[in-house]
Order: C-alpha cells, then sequence, then structure tokens
C-alpha cells in the first residue's frame, strides 16, 4: 500500500511519528469460495445498464471478451434481445475484427490491430464501449503491480486482465509503488535494491534500463508524474521530516512544496497538473490536502467521512472524483469524494475484507483496488456506480497489489 495504512514502511517507522496499523499480506475478498483463474465476481447489479450479447473466436478470445464486458459496470450480458450485438473475429496477424449491429443496423465495423492478437480484441472492445455508451474505454489499460510470487516483492505488468505478466525486478529487495509515466513508456517505483534506505527508480520500458532518479539521505518515496510527464512529485525526508517535493522528469530541479511539522505522504497531480493532493497528518490524524504545485497554503478536504483518509487518485476521467482509503469501523474501504457536489464523501466498496489503494481506470468510473486479509492478497476492478466488485487477480499468479494503471 501506498500512504499511511501502508505497512510497506515497516522498516522505516522509526523515520514517522505513529506506527502504521496495517499488515502486509491481503486476501481475495470472496472468502466463501476460491476464485476462478480469470476472476470471480462478487457484487453485482443492474444499474441503468446496455444489455449487450458478446461472442468471438477463436474460443480464448470469447472467454476474454466476455468476462471484460462482464467486469464492466455499465453492461450486462443476455442471451436473447441485446440491445447490442457485439461479434470479434480475429484475423491475420495481431488483427481482430469487430462487429456491432442493433436489430438489423449495422452499429460499427472495424478492423484493429494490437501489440497481440489479446491486446488487438481489448483495443476493439475499447472502441465499442465508446461508440456504444458515453465512457472511455479502459479494457486495453496496462498495469503495473507489486507481486511476491517468488517470495519477494518485486514489480510486475501486464494487461488488465493479467494476461502476459512480466517480472521486472529480480532484487529480492523489498520495493513498492510502481507508477506509469502518462505514455507508458517509463514506470517509477520505490525499492531498497541499493541502499538499507528507500530511493525511488526508473525503469526505461523501451530499452528496460534501470537508473535511479533520487537517492538522497532519508527515504525517497511516492513517485507519481505530472499528467503532461513533465514533473514527478514525491516524498522525501532528508530534511528530517517526510514533505512533498517536485523534480523534473530527469529527477533534477528538486523542489521542496510543504513545511509542516507533519507527516505527509501519496502526492498525486490534479488532471490539470496545477494542483497537488496529498495525505497529511498535520491536524492530528491522516486526512487528505490540496494546494497549488508551485507551493502554498494547503487546505483540507472536506472528505467529512473518517478521521483516517489516505492514499488519494485524482481521477483524469472525470476530474470532479477522488478516490481514497478511509479506515471504517477496525477496517478499512474506498472512499470517493465529488468536488462538484461539495458534499461529504461517500464509501463506494463493500468489501467483506480491508479494501484500499484505489487507482482510477480511464472512464472515471471504474477504480482498481487491493483487497487484503491477514495471510492474502489480490488487485480487484470495482464500479463506483453500481458497486459491483470482480477479482481481476488470480491464485495462480500469487498475492498482487499495489495496482497502477495506463492506457497509453
Amino acid at each position: 500500500m501506498e500512504g499511511f495504512p501502508s505497512p510497506k514502511f515497516v522498516m522505516i517507522r522509526s523515520i514517522f511519528r505513529f506506527c502504521l496499523p496495517l499488515t502486509l499480506l491481503l486476501t481475495p475478498l470472496a472468502a466463501q469460495r476460491s476464485p476462478t483463474d480469470i476472476g470471480d465476481i462478487t457484487v453485482a447489479a443492474a444499474v441503468k445498464t446496455i444489455p449487450v450479447r458478446v461472442s468471438a473466436s477463436p474460443e480464448d478470445l470469447d472467454q476474454l471478451a466476455n468476462f471484460a464486458f462482464e467486469v464492466h459496470g455499465r453492461y450486462r450480458r443476455v442471451a436473447a434481445d441485446p440491445l447490442f450485438d457485439i461479434r470479434f473475429t480475429a484475423v491475420a496477424g495481431n488483427r481482430v475484427q469487430v462487429d456491432v449491429s442493433r436489430g438489423t443496423t449495422r452499429v460499427m465495423s472495424r478492423a484493429v490491430t494490437g501489440t497481440s492478437l489479446r491486446n488487438a480484441l481489448l483495443r476493439a472492445a475499447d472502441l465499442v464501449v465508446e461508440e456504444t455508451s458515453d465512457l472511455q474505454g479502459f479494457f486495453a489499460s496496462q498495469l503495473a503491480f507489486i507481486g511476491t510470487r517468488t517470495g519477494a516483492t518485486e514489480v510486475y505488468t501486464s494487461d488488465l486482465f493479467f494476461g502476459g505478466v512480466r517480472q521486472l525486478t529480480s532484487d529480492r529487495a523489498s520495493a513498492m509503488s510502481p507508477h506509469w509515466s502518462p505514455d507508458g513508456t517509463k514506470l517509477l517505483y520505490t525499492s531498497f535494491h541499493r541502499s538499507n534506505g528507500a530511493d525511488l527508480f526508473e525503469i526505461d520500458m523501451r530499452s528496460m534500463q534501470r537508473t535511479s532518479f533520487v537517492s538522497f539521505k532519508g527515504t525517497n518515496q511516492s513517485g507519481r508524474y505530472s499528467p503532461d510527464g513533465s514533473k514527478v512529485a514525491m516524498v522525501l525526508s532528508g530534511e528530517g521530516n517526510p514533505e512533498v517535493y517536485t523534480a523534473n522528469a530527469n529527477g533534477r530541479g528538486v523542489k521542496r512544496i510543504t513545511r509542516t511539522s507533519g507527516v505527509e505522504s501519496s502526492p498525486t497531480f490534479s488532471p490539470d497538473g496545477r494542483q497537488l493532493l496529498f495525505t497529511s497528518d498535520m491536524a492530528g490524524g491522516p486526512q487528505l490536502y490540496v494546494m497549488p504545485v508551485e507551493g502554498g497554503r494547503a487546505s483540507r478536504l472536506p472528505t467529512n467521512i473518517s478521521r483516517y483518509c489516505a492514499e488519494p487518485d485524482w481521477s483524469k476521467g472525470d476530474p470532479n472524483k477522488i478516490a481514497f482509503t478511509m479506515r471504517i469501523g477496525s477496517g478499512f474501504q474506498i472512499g470517493l469524494y465529488d468536488r462538484s457536489t461539495r458534499a461529504a464523501a461517500t464509501q463506494v466498496s463493500k468489501a467483506p475484507q480491508d479494501a484500499v489503494e484505489p487507482a482510477w481506470l480511464a472512464d472515471g468510473r471504474h477504480l482498481l483496488y487491493t483487497a487484503r486479509s491477514p495471510n492474502q492478497r489480490s488487485i480487484w476492478i470495482l464500479d463506483t456506480e453500481s458497486g459491483k466488485a470482480t477479482q481481476l487477480s488470480s491464485r495462480s499468479l500469487g498475492p498482487a497489489s499495489q495496482a497502477a494503471v495506463v492506457r497509453p
């Protein structure tokens, strides 16, 4: 986890003024049954859904296409009388033909090329979403996440449905908080790879070369790119207190942004790049604050739902929405604050175990989160409007958490 609820900084707790309460291991939310490798839907809600019939050939593409539309809260798969009949057909190379009909009317017919046949189908499915709804597609997104199937926390990438899983690090040193550049060509993460302290590293996804981004005295963590990729926000403790800093995309021009007596964590940029949102306990407990990216006065976000709010993510698909982790009773769930209404935040996850580390998908409606229990963890997708939650990572992958998503 990134931010205050996260156990990943247990090795550097002495830097902080309070202890972090969460344990490391997470679990699938479907405690009563084992999820299948392709996912296990636990909450179903048909609210303002579009009935569709989905088919694809060959069979493996049919399974993927149906699962993609099943997890999407805007759609409802039916066997008869669909509003849209959606057909995908594999053609030569990494190319998929998609045809969409509404009754006897052809709505869409396109051939889509991807980096693989699987990627081509997901790209084609995104075009279907954009043609048949008012939402942006997210199926072709790429994930970066932390996995422990080797027994150590390492950085992995995959597609949204955990196809083409690729292990990027093999350091057997605690790795955490991966984040993509906006174009998907670079990846920032925190690791203890070269020292006893946390440093920020950057991987060029084209050359697979890894470089040290910043490595100052103290901890260097929580790196996030700005929407245009020109800056990085991060938390450094070299001056004695964990504070928010920014730097240019090359790691130079480091500038301190916050100056408080509290602990700052989890900085993220607003969708227009003009503001920074972060967690701080400057008022006594972890809450969310926003301030100009060049520095100035920090204003507390009036979530008014919990005394413990952390790990914020600001939606680019809907700039009014901010998701975050909040304490409810003895556990944690995902909260959502809508800046357009100014009303109190709402709880959008109903997980039987902890739900933490939200990461928005492109449409501003769906997000990813980590499910956690004392001995397992997994990554889920949540429709914040209907409440539908679906597990994406499988037991065959092993424990997975801290998902970051990009749709380059």
